[in-house]
């Protein structure tokens, strides 16, 4: 009788455990599924103050972080938490140092390190985020070894498995990847290989859902299209058809498209009046009316007045009959 009172308790011991360990498992799901879900980017993007937004971020990715040690094949935290270092690092470290005066050079090269850096966070989490939905696709489209022997093949079976549900995870994964080659290609030459193969994942996002967040995938081939060597994928017929695109996929509601358009496309062609009319169409943007779009209408649109402010440097000649203004002559001194 003993016996089986012994061995009554110790099942009911082991089912407790079990229920405990399922109910954190299941809160931690809970928790996730609401820090990660729709609308939960729109405490940060549809916030009025970048200052405020910019100092808080650093704490929500480690939180978030925090959460992914705790469930880490939660796809929606693999997701926030590597978009977020992206977007802290475009918003919060690129872009301000990129528009430190000439004279803090410094200064400026130690803020792009440090955002190639968070980059590369991002982009390790969500590489591992697809590797955790298709185990093997991390290998068979960005391999370590013979990185120029590509299964073709393979990877279309990897392509054709993708769903609508992870093109923010191929999107993402593809901008941190992308923005972190960027600022150094020489440092970055193993990003650099894995353009192509980024391309096709995106192309296969883009096919899943081209209308992904009101054509912010359009938004990223102007810019892939518009700065890539040809060699390399570029193509500006394509970029063009995609800036279109994007201005009507975000019905005017984005500064976005018109930044890019004239970063990657009327800088090199060397066409300030166009780049002007871009950057120009950007700030006439009412940031209050697309309030889900505000924090990155206000940021797009600093940037539009810094690079029409310094258009001096991008641009060799104009016939516009602007006055440049060439800043403090001892920058160029120095």
């Amino acid at each position: 009788m003993k016996r089986l009172q012994i061995a009554a308790l110790l099942i009911l011991s082991l089912a407790f455990m079990a229920l405990s360990v399922s109910c954190k498992s299941m809160a931690l799901n809970i928790v996730g599924d609401a820090l990660s879900g729709s609308g939960a980017g729109d405490v940060f993007t549809g916030d009025d103050d970048p200052e405020l937004v910019g100092d808080a971020l650093p704490f929500a990715i480690k939180m978030y972080e925090a959460l992914l040690a705790a469930n880490p094949k939660h796809q929606g935290l693999i997701v926030m938490t590597g978009s977020l270092y992206v977007m802290y690092a475009n918003a919060f470290v690129q872009g301000p140092a990129e528009q430190l005066p000439m004279s803090q050079n410094s200064e400026r090269e130690a803020g792009k390190e440090r955002a190639e850096k968070f980059y590369i966070r991002g982009a390790n989490i969500l590489y591992g985020g697809l590797e955790k939905r298709y185990p093997g696709i991390t290998e068979t489209f960005f391999p370590q070894k013979d990185a120029g022997n590509i299964d073709e093949a393979k990877q279309k079976q990897y392509l054709a498995r993708l769903k609508k549900d992870d093109v923010a995870l191929v999107y993402w994964t593809a901008a941190a990847t992308l923005s972190a080659y960027s600022l150094a290609p020489l440092r970055n030459v193993d990003l650099g290989l894995r353009i192509p193969s980024l391309i096709a994942l995106v192309k296969r996002a883009y096919e899943l859902d081209p209308d992904f967040n009101n054509g912010s995938l359009d938004d990223f081939f102007v810019l892939v299209y518009g700065s890539l060597p040809d060699y390399m994928g570029g193509d500006k017929a394509k970029a063009e058809t995609h800036y279109h695109l994007a201005l009507k996929k975000s019905g005017g509601a984005s500064a976005g498209p018109y930044v890019s358009y004239a970063q990657s496309i009327a800088v090199p062609a060397q066409d300030y009046e166009t780049f002007k009319q871009c950057l120009e169409a950007a700030l006439a943007i009412d940031v209050n009316e697309y309030p889900s779009k505000r924090l990155e209408n206000i940021l797009a649109q600093r940037k539009a007045r810094y690079l029409l402010d310094n258009a001096i440097y991008y641009f060799a000649d104009t016939d516009s009959g602007d006055e440049w203004d060439w800043g403090d002559e001892e920058e160029f001194e120095e």
